[in-house]
């Protein structure tokens, strides 16, 4: 009998590890394509923006999420230049044409019909 809760206990246990681990993946990967969403639509509100700006702007950490801006300018989406300041390199980041089209034909709409804040909703209705 008591090995009957044991096992019990640990097919029990397994259940709720993989489903935490399920959740956080889930959680992982919305939050990149909420990430990629975020950068372009700021870069098409403010044009260029250096990488400290667009960072700040997005919640973003370099750290964490440099590759999601390599992966937007590998697919063309975002441009990265760098200037000369001093002894120092400023990296700007600029939406491409791509982008642009990309978020007229996908974003602004996902926008209107999810937008970000409840009060929105409300007006919406």
């Amino acid at each position: 009998m008591m090995r009957y809760y044991h096992d019990r206990f640990q097919v029990k246990n397994l259940i709720h590890n993989l489903l935490a681990r399920v959740i956080t993946l889930s959680h992982e990967y919305r939050d990149r394509i909420y990430i990629r969403k975020d950068i372009i639509l700021k870069l098409t509100e403010h044009g260029e923006l250096n990488q400290t700006s667009l960072l700040s702007y997005c919640g973003l950490n370099l750290m964490k999420h440099k590759d999601i801006l390599e992966s937007l300018e590998r697919k063309g989406f975002i441009n990265r230049t760098e200037q000369a300041w001093g002894n120092k390199k400023i990296i700007k980041y600029a939406v491409t044409q791509k982008g642009r089209e990309f978020c007229r034909m996908i974003l602004e709409p996902y926008e209107d019909i999810f937008p970000r804040s409840e009060k929105h909703d409300q007006e919406q209705s």
